[in-house]
């Protein structure tokens, strides 16, 4: 019998710019294990010309229940189009795994006044 970690568990994320209506090239992400009060940095990555990471952000063994956190460098993105400093800088976005066999993919809607998420498929 397979275990939930070996059936395809993930964490995926994607980032659109709406303003210009196409993926956020370049932006760079970091996704940190949350616990209490102490931010384990896993992974830093940066979004490929698709807005997205060529691999997921945990798979596999790596895809553990718990609390974590990605924090989309939004500012640093949005100030090579615009004239900073930008209103948006770090946009953190804490949630929970807690299903390690499931797929959980997080994205971000960026323009440079606004952001919104929701869990995707």
């Amino acid at each position: 019998m397979q275990s939930h970690a070996q059936s395809g568990g993930r964490l995926t994320t994607h980032v659109l710019d709406t303003a210009l209506g196409k993926p956020a090239e370049g932006l760079r992400i970091d996704l940190y294990r949350v616990e209490g009060e102490v931010h384990h940095l896993v992974k830093s990555v940066a979004t490929n010309d698709d807005g997205r990471c060529d691999l997921p952000l945990l798979a596999g063994e790596a895809m553990k229940p718990g609390t974590y956190e990605l924090r989309f460098h939004a500012g640093d993105y949005l100030g090579r189009t615009g004239e900073g400093p930008m209103f948006l800088d770090v946009i953190p976005i804490r949630f929970g795994l807690a299903d390690e066999g499931a797929h959980y993919h997080v994205p971000l809607l960026v323009s440079p006044f606004s952001y919104s998420t929701y869990r995707g498929s």
